[in-house]
């Protein structure tokens, strides 16, 4: 499973096509769909730009795609950053009035186990982030079901972004819901090219790397999806 990823915390400074509002995330979810992802994964943006998990806010993305292309799966960012407070993001998700496919919840972050059970209860599908071995012992803790682990490699340098992969890797269990492994920056498409001889499901998008694969700046998030797809094509 190939997801898109199409804009995280990215600001329009850093990049000129990165979509922020409802109608620029459907667009760019129907072209990435088209290119061949299964899934889009967003950071809803209030009106003044601001990443939010405000119901009216995530209405309006989830909406918005959904509405563009009926039945692909939408997934929305839970990050410790976006509201600090775990009472309040808990709170948050329990106000949700149109609710998406799957939500990712940081292990790591305070109160991720709240905020899981929370999404959960909803009937959201938990997406476990796991940055480290100790965050991977911490999600192996949670009494939410996860129906996938994200395993995520922060590290900037691909040998060591690898590393972590595997160490990562490692230190989940045998019995495991389908993991999804990406990195970012440089080591963008190092983990895309270990995720796919793995046979893990992975991501590609702006919001991990504004290049493409030989180094050149990506136009797009379509121009992202079809070198991945490129790149996970035998010859």
């Amino acid at each position: 499973m190939l997801k898109a990823c199409l804009n995280g915390t990215r600001r329009r400074d850093e990049h000129p096509a990165v979509p922020l509002t409802p109608a620029e995330l459907a667009a760019d979810a129907v072209r990435c769909a088209t290119a061949g992802v299964a899934a889009v994964h967003v950071h809803p943006r209030d009106d003044a730009g601001a990443e939010s998990l405000d119901p009216e806010v995530i209405a309006a993305a989830v909406t918005a795609i959904r509405a563009a292309r009926p039945g692909l799966p939408v997934g929305v960012s839970t990050g410790a950053w976006i509201v600090p407070d775990p009472a309040a993001r808990v709170a948050a998700v329990r106000a949700w009035t149109v609710l998406p496919d799957f939500a990712s919840v940081n292990a790591h972050e305070p109160g991720a186990a709240e905020v899981a059970a929370a999404l959960h209860e909803r009937g959201v599908m938990v997406e476990a982030g796991v940055w480290t071995p100790a965050a991977a012992d911490a999600w192996r803790r949670w009494s939410t079901p996860t129906g996938r682990v994200l395993v995520e490699c922060m590290a900037e340098q691909g040998e060591t972004a690898l590393a972590d992969a595997a160490a990562i890797l490692a230190a989940l269990p045998g019995e495991r819901p389908p993991v999804l492994l990406h990195g970012e920056g440089p080591a963008t498409w190092p983990v895309y090219a270990e995720a796919v001889r793995r046979g893990l499901h992975t991501r590609i998008g702006l919001e991990d790397t504004l290049l493409l694969p030989d180094g050149t700046p990506a136009p797009d998030n379509t121009t992202l999806v079809t070198a991945a797809r490129a790149l996970a094509t035998p010859a």
